[in-house]
């Protein structure tokens, strides 16, 4: 593993900071491929790059993930938290950002075809990440297969409980979601995680530090050769001591 850290005061610093990743990305290559996350700690980042004076028309994104059964239009729906958030605000081409079909019909194939979809486009080139309570990235509740791909998953409780808020109710929240897989992540050229708030120090501290296994879907990065974490100083608070090891490269 090669794994940088970064340790920023606030989230507008983790905002800027996640931004500048992104902004050297597409200056680079026009039309990279962006692994958007959703969830509280990427939105310092999107409204960040929205600052910048840069032309993102052909920039290419993929989601991680997707409720299963709500509405197409669903404003609770990732589809349109992600057209909210980052199509618009960014001036992304709508056509070239994909999403996991929640609403369809046969959500195993729509998962099947989303991986396809993502295969075809060549791979992530730069892949946002967040981190759950329990370890999960994505969707991938502990017990997800380290090399698993784009599937339907069920949702934990103590997922749908974190993501009650979004709802008028905890029994609003789906029981089932499309998911890019674990292995589907490690895929990705450069993994760039990002954590916000003292609740997840504990979890970063086991997924960067201690053993990789399905208890702790997030351990996975420990597998990966270009690891980027950006953490405000509250989450990065169980990593004291370990600041000389996990150094930005010169």
């Amino acid at each position: 593993m090669s794994l940088a850290l970064y340790t920023v005061p606030d989230a507008a610093g983790l905002g800027a900071l996640g931004a500048s990743f992104i902004e050297v990305l597409v200056r680079d290559r026009a039309d990279a491929v962006l692994g958007l996350a959703t969830g509280s700690s990427p939105l310092p980042v999107y409204r960040a790059l929205a600052e910048h004076e840069l032309d993102l028309s052909r920039l290419r994104a993929f989601a991680l993930d997707e409720y299963v059964g709500l509405p197409a239009g669903s404003n609770q729906s990732y589809a349109a938290v992600i057209d909210r958030e980052v199509t618009r605000p960014l001036g992304l081409d709508p056509d070239c950002v994909a999403v996991p079909d929640g609403s369809a019909e046969d959500p195993a194939e729509a998962a099947e075809a989303f991986e396809r979809r993502l295969e075809s486009a060549g791979g992530v080139d730069l892949q946002l990440l967040g981190i759950g309570h329990n370890g999960h990235l994505a969707f991938n509740e502990p017990g997800s297969p380290l090399d698993s791909r784009t599937r339907v998953q069920r949702l934990s409780e103590t997922t749908r409980r974190a993501n009650a808020r979004f709802f008028p109710s905890i029994g609003e929240v789906p029981q089932f979601c499309i998911t890019q897989g674990l292995g589907t992540i490690r895929r990705a050229k450069h993994l760039l995680l990002l954590v916000r708030g003292g609740e997840k120090s504990g979890i970063l501290k086991r997924a960067l530090t201690g053993p990789v296994g399905v208890d702790c879907p997030a351990s996975i990065l420990q597998l990966h050769p270009r690891v980027t974490v950006i953490s405000d100083e509250a989450a990065a608070s169980g990593l004291q001591g370990l600041e000389e090891a996990l150094l930005p490269p010169v």
